[in-house]
């Protein structure tokens, strides 16, 4: 089957295709994994009587403690085979370590493509990369392999530094942008108080890593309608990824969430007891990597909690789309008898006028339950304007964290810091 040609295929089409594929996976790991080996011993696992994709759910998913305590033992391939040693980014715990071949790269290299076509991008595409290569870091990587297989330019600039930002473009006038949502904003308020006119740029498009873009009926959020409407001219791609599954679901022009490529992953969406979830409720993504060598992952939970979207996208493809993250599993907060994540905090913060920047830190009081404190980087503190942040996170969620102002400098160096790879909006100290 032509991997080009499976996303317009039907829904049974696809299912036959990744069944195959998964008979293929189990006989690999049952040969060269130490980690499912003794998995499928200790669990009464025949791999022969897993037929069809239903029967997953008789194999107990993989855990990211798993990976952190064993990783060894998930290697398949001699260390000889190994070219990329690369690390989660350890925002949810001890980084996970992950090891690549070079038929893995160019898997990584085809998912990017992949991606990179569903943002409508060509060979006449030149790329400004304003995420990390380095740091063991597989996104920017993923992003230069993917740009060598489609053909087009790439200028690997890094993150931070808005004025090097603004030079590049001048200098090589770049077509799309590869960033961090958030950082877009300090690049906007860069040109906006040097007299450079953004709107007039060569930048048309942003493909966007990190931060969510959308709410769940995939209507911009507040972060997503302040770069939108301060760059109207640049047409913003959402992406969802993650280290351990080595591929990402990315928008097309239609916005309404991250094509699955089913060649590359099969995908379920879990609830608590391990079990798939109606379609259209939330769950905990799991995915079954297909075509890996180096570390092939099977039922790997990947901590996030989101959406399936089955009906067919106007662009033409007739796969699954995965819908903003909701939250993560491991960072849900019951505070004060009320639910929720991260996200809805983030996305209060972001519309409150005189906020420029903000940490989210969670803790566990005296009596056990989970406390909030919103560290705010702010120019003009004071008990009004606290009051008034309260008020909002009362009107939206019903209660009002703990607030405590700081130098905008301060937050801005917590949020970046040296050896850091991604904006840090939180820190869990539970």
């Amino acid at each position: 089957m032509p991997k080009k040609e499976i996303e317009n295929l039907s829904v049974a089409e696809i299912k036959s295709y990744q069944e195959k594929e998964l008979t293929g996976v189990l006989q690999y790991l049952a040969k060269n994994s130490l980690f499912y080996r003794e998995h499928f011993k200790l669990n009464g696992i025949k791999i022969n009587k897993i037929k069809s994709l239903a029967d997953l759910v008789n194999i107990p998913p993989t855990k990211k403690e798993h990976l952190q305590k064993r990783y060894p033992d998930f290697v398949c391939v001699n260390p000889d085979r190994i070219i990329e040693y690369l690390t989660t980014s350890g925002t949810s715990g001890d980084p996970v370590t992950y090891a690549m071949t070079e038929n893995d790269l160019k898997r990584l290299a085809y998912n990017e493509y992949l991606g990179f076509r569903c943002a409508d991008c060509t060979s006449k595409e030149i790329f400004q990369l304003m995420t990390t290569i380095d740091r063991r870091f597989i996104a920017g990587m993923a992003y230069w392999l993917g740009s060598r297989r489609l053909k087009s330019a790439m200028i690997r600039v890094g993150n931070g530094i808005p004025e090097l930002q603004w030079d590049t473009i001048k200098r090589f006038s770049p077509s799309a942008l590869i960033a961090v949502p958030s950082f877009l904003l300090n690049v906007i308020d860069y040109a906006e108080k040097n007299g450079i006119d953004h709107h007039a740029s060569s930048v048309n498009k942003a493909v966007c890593i990190g931060d969510a873009l959308r709410n769940a009926d995939f209507s911009y959020n507040t972060l997503g309608r302040k770069i939108h409407d301060r760059w109207p001219e640049m047409r913003l791609y959402s992406t969802y990824a993650s280290t351990e599954m080595a591929a990402s679901f990315t928008e097309c022009r239609y916005g309404a969430g991250g094509h699955h490529h089913p060649e590359l992953l099969i995908v379920e969406f879990l609830d608590e007891k391990d079990n798939p979830v109606p379609k259209g409720e939330d769950g905990e993504l799991t995915i079954t990597s297909l075509g890996v060598e180096g570390m092939p992952l099977l039922r790997f939970k990947t901590g996030d909690i989101c959406q399936g979207h089955y009906e067919p996208c106007k662009c033409g493809r007739k796969t699954m789309r995965i819908g903003p993250v909701i939250g993560r599993k491991n960072q849900m907060i019951k505070y004060k008898g009320t639910t929720l994540y991260p996200p809805a905090l983030y996305d209060i913060l972001e519309n409150i006028e005189g906020v420029r920047n903000y940490i989210v830190e969670l803790f566990t009081n005296t009596i056990g339950t989970d406390e909030i404190m919103i560290r705010i980087g702010s120019e003009n503190p004071s008990e009004n304007f606290e009051k008034a942040i309260k008020d909002h996170f009362r009107a939206k969620l019903r209660v009002a964290p703990s607030v405590s102002f700081e130098s905008v400098d301060y937050i801005n160096k917590l949020q970046y810091p040296s050896m850091g790879r991604k904006p840090v909006k939180l820190i869990d100290r539970r």
